[in-house]
């Protein structure tokens, strides 16, 4: 029976099932912990992925500079993995970095393969202007971080931004 996949904008009713998909990686240490209260301030960052008809996935898109952006907070629920949805929620970010404008997106991580295979390329963490730290400042492992750097050039120069954001449907086979 095929699957239905959507990648969409968050919406307010979604904040609850995205804190909740957060919270294990957050206690386990691998992402940093976001706040219901936090969610609702950056909502507008956050996309998500339904399979199915139900929440499995999220993604956000945190703009820096006109040029710069990171992916953040990715995570695809443990019963849904290995369906493509994390690749999705990455091009879908892409595309809206691209949209508005950004030249280039990069995250912080602990599956530097799965990025690699989604085109990144690992860079130096010093490669970064200093303002991408502010959050980092706040989590426990920031004196001995041993995430992975890696980027995504999407143009050589921002672009002029597109108006909308694309929603992304797939059906699985």
């Amino acid at each position: 029976m095929p699957h239905n996949i959507c990648i969409r904008s968050a919406e307010a009713g979604d904040v609850e099932a995205i804190h909740a998909l957060l919270l294990p990686h957050a206690e386990k240490r691998v992402l940093l912990p976001r706040s219901i209260d936090d969610i609702f301030q950056h909502l507008q960052e956050f996309l998500v992925a339904e399979y199915d008809g139900r929440l499995a996935g999220v993604v956000a898109l945190h703009v820096y500079t006109s040029s710069l952006g990171e992916i953040r907070s990715l995570v695809v629920d443990a019963d849904t993995q290995h369906h493509g949805i994390g690749s999705l929620l990455v091009e879908a970010c892409e595309k809206w970095a691209a949209g508005l404008g950004i030249a280039t997106v990069f995250a912080l991580t602990y599956v530097t393969g799965f990025f690699l295979r989604q085109g990144y390329e690992v860079v130096s963490k010093e490669s970064f202007p200093h303002k991408i730290w502010t959050v980092c400042v706040h989590c426990a492992k920031f004196a001995d971080c041993d995430e992975v750097a890696v980027q995504k050039k999407l143009a050589e120069a921002p672009v002029k931004p597109m108006r909308l954001i694309p929603v992304i449907e797939v059906k699985e086979a």
